[in-house]
């Protein structure tokens, strides 16, 4: 991989701008302050906190890597010790993004490959690709050309372990790189990946990072019978989450006979898709087809 110049990415520590504490007056918690989040882990402020109207803010950052890092929005989290003036617990106002676990073999190895494949590396649409798939979190990426006029590289991006939570989406606001002054800089995940891009992309295009916009479809399976099961309902949920995850994207329809495919391998005895019946067409090049309920009758 490092002849290709594809290195395994390494985990990371999530991390939030703004986490919130009652405050009294204009104290503040001070740069390097522990705090307790969900599950043993802690995180510690990176900079002074900034005090107004009885409430303080601060960011912060785990002391440990891993996906496991990235809290939600409206955790409670508690100061490890007291602070003069501020109250004990606090709430993430703004969730903690980007940690990741040490990418897998397999992955790896797949973007070992794909570079082997393209090796012009001059910013073709599977070049962009695969930077944004190097960025740690980021395991699904797609390119859409002129998304935004003529001379500009739309780029949309999933993390669906980091930011399982979120439906891997990515957590930020859409936008370019810090340098890139012809649009809005990004947030959060969008802009470590643009970031990221900034030093890899050719100089004139306008690069933008994407959430996707999720489209649920609800499933209907009838004539169950005695595979009307909670095991069995699992398994169908997993499958149809592989399925959705192997083959949509921003833009992209999805055909029954994909998700008939996913089902039958289950090995269900009898079953009846009801519904959907046609195709998912997507709103817009936006929209990602995705699940949404499943409900089984017998």
């Amino acid at each position: 991989g490092a002849l290709k110049g594809v290195i395994r990415k390494a985990p990371t520590a999530a991390s939030s701008p703004a986490i919130t504490f009652s405050a009294t007056g204009t104290k503040n918690i001070p740069a390097g302050t522990s705090i307790i989040l969900t599950g043993g882990l802690t995180a510690t402020t990176t900079a002074d906190s900034v005090t107004t109207d009885g409430q303080t803010v601060a960011p912060a950052t785990c002391t440990t890597t891993g996906a496991a890092g990235n809290v939600p929005a409206g955790t409670s989290v508690t100061l490890s010790s007291p602070v003069a003036g501020i109250q004990t617990i606090g709430t993430v106002s703004q969730p903690f993004t980007g940690g990741a676990d040490i990418e897998t073999e397999d992955d790896y190895r797949t973007r070992v490959m794909d570079a082997y494949q393209d090796s012009e590396r001059i910013g073709t649409e599977a070049d962009y690709e695969q930077w944004a798939l190097a960025v740690s979190g980021v395991t699904r990426a797609w390119v859409v050309r002129n998304g935004f006029g003529n001379g500009s590289v739309v780029v949309y991006i999933m993390l669906d372990s980091a930011n399982a939570a979120q439906g891997g989406l990515p957590q930020g606001s859409n936008g370019c790189a810090t340098k890139e002054a012809r649009y809005t800089t990004a947030a959060g995940d969008q802009l470590r990946v643009a970031n990221a891009l900034w030093d890899e992309q050719p100089v004139t295009p306008l690069v933008i990072i994407m959430t996707p916009v999720l489209q649920p479809t609800d499933f209907v399976i009838s004539d169950l019978g005695a595979n009307n099961t909670t095991d069995n309902k699992n398994l169908i949920t997993a499958a149809l989450q592989d399925m959705f995850e192997r083959v949509s994207g921003p833009g992209v329809t999805i055909s029954p006979n994909q998700w008939q495919e996913a089902i039958a391998a289950i090995g269900l005895s009898s079953y009846n898709i009801v519904s959907p019946s046609v195709p998912i067409v997507p709103e817009n090049i936006s929209s990602m087809p995705s699940l949404g309920s499943l409900t089984l009758e017998t």
